[in-house]
């Protein structure tokens, strides 16, 4: 999803503007179109393809549970527009067939990360992709993060870090231990 860079930079220099502050000052004249810049990477996941992420290897591969801890993330509340972020542990065990590369369990979280989003809800998308495009025997989703929005407004509580997960298929009765 591409943003409008022109547009958004000119919204950035009204904000700046509504500060009361010089937007044409040597130090905040790049501003608008560097807020821009980042919002179109910062958003990025919008514009990806999942269909072409998660295709299954080729070749014979033994269904094994297939687990990635620790993977980080940074993402954007989209009620404050301010970041958290974290670390995501998602796991599968294949069904026949439906195995895919490793780095394609990490760029599912990116791309769910990279959207305006609350925790519960990617949590949920991620579980959904999972299932939805590697059926699996079994799999699970465990997001921990910390929240700006949390720490620098309202209660002001930093370091609290929020935990969602899902699981599913065999693991909702029997889990791996790194979602116990």
């Amino acid at each position: 999803m591409p943003i409008d860079e022109s547009r958004a930079a000119q919204a950035i220099r009204q904000l700046l503007e509504s500060f009361d502050v010089d937007a044409d000052g040597p130090e905040l004249r790049d501003t608008p179109a560097r807020v821009a810049s980042f919002w179109q990477e910062r958003l990025a996941g919008y514009g990806v393809d999942l269909d072409r992420e998660l295709r299954a290897l080729p070749g014979e591969l033994t269904p094994v549970p297939v687990i990635l801890e620790r993977i980080p993330f940074v993402s954007t509340c989209e009620h404050h527009l301010a970041s958290f972020e974290g670390f995501a542990t998602v796991g599968y065990l294949p069904s026949e067939g439906c195995t895919v590369g490793l780095s394609k369990l990490a760029r599912v979280v990116q791309t769910f990360a990279a959207r305006l989003q609350v925790q519960e809800r990617m949590t949920q998308q991620i579980f959904d992709a999972l299932r939805d495009y590697l059926q699996p025997q079994a799999w699970g989703v465990r997001l921990v993060a910390e929240h700006t929005c949390m720490a620098h407004r309202g209660v002001k509580t930093p370091g609290v870090p929020v935990t969602t997960q899902l699981l599913g298929g065999a693991w909702k009765a029997e889990a791996p231990s790194c979602f116990r």
